[in-house]
């Protein structure tokens, strides 16, 4: 009787947790639908007094919504594939090869998680004018190929090969790289599922940097786009919800197809220390 009570507190907990997170995200989506008299009004409703799409229809007279969502979908998509396929890599040979200095690499890039980014973005902002990079995606994407994150978590999701799988394939004449390819990168799935969502959202919700090394306003994307609604005496907010709740659609839609495989990598990586 006890255990079923701790369970429904436990599970009312969790609900009033679950609604005070979600219930942001409801009022943006609810405004989107206001018009801008009525979001900036005193007494406020979480529904619309007056249902209008004028919002979602005239937010491109603010910005190029299409071309700034397309060009963070480009960046977002590249740095996620880079980011997955090194950290997987790294992460397998940090696990299963043995060589000098292995636990000092590893040591080596697990310092680099404790850096605060603020102290590396000035040397970082200096680096990409030095090789020329401003107003390029090199400066955003080359910087992000690996991540001390992702290859931590796909060490510890390494750990759960078995060592027979892959001395079976070296005796059927598998090399290095097909071992890799054909039978780690495979069973690797739900961590790479993990790393993709993480860094997906990392990249899409990037403002700072993007802001500092991207000038062309062709070539902006979509998290720095989205404060040109900011009108020098006054904000169109409801237009802003509206681009707002749509630039969430894409990492809902990732977080929805990898659900499964993002839980099961979770709990792989967290199994050895």
């Amino acid at each position: 009787m006890r255990k079923k009570v701790n369970s429904f507190l436990l599970r009312i907990i969790l609900l009033i947790l679950g609604l005070i997170v979600v219930y942001p995200f409801i009022w943006m989506l609810s405004s989107s639908f206001k018009n801008n008299s009525e979001i900036n009004a005193l007494k406020q409703t979480l529904l619309p007094k007056v249902f209008t799409l004028n919002n979602y229809l005239n937010m491109n007279e603010h910005f190029d919504f299409v071309r700034f969502f397309i060009n963070s979908i480009l960046v977002a998509v590249t740095v996620t594939i880079i980011v997955a396929y090194t950290s997987t890599i790294c992460g397998y040979v940090l696990c299963k090869y043995k060589f000098k200095g292995r636990k000092l690499l590893f040591g080596f890039i697990l310092a680099t998680m404790m850096i605060p980014w603020c102290v590396i973005i000035i040397p970082k902002y200096s680096m990409m004018k030095v090789f020329g990079w401003m107003d390029s995606y090199k400066a955003i994407i080359i910087p992000a190929m690996f991540s001390g994150f992702g290859i931590f978590m796909m060490k510890q999701n390494s750990e759960n090969i078995p060592d027979e799988i892959i001395e079976a394939a070296k005796i059927d004449g598998a090399n290095a790289l097909q071992i890799f390819h054909r039978i780690i990168f495979p069973m690797s799935r739900n961590g790479i599922a993990s790393i993709s969502i993480f860094q997906f959202l990392w990249t899409w919700d990037d403002f700072l940097w993007p802001y500092l090394v991207i000038q062309s306003k062709d070539k902006q994307l979509l998290s720095v786009g989205l404060r040109m609604f900011n009108g020098q005496y006054a904000t169109d907010y409801g237009a802003l919800f509206a681009a707002t709740a749509i630039s969430i659609i894409p990492v809902l839609v990732i977080y929805m197809i990898f659900q499964k495989q993002f839980i099961a990598g979770i709990a792989a990586s967290a199994v050895k220390g």
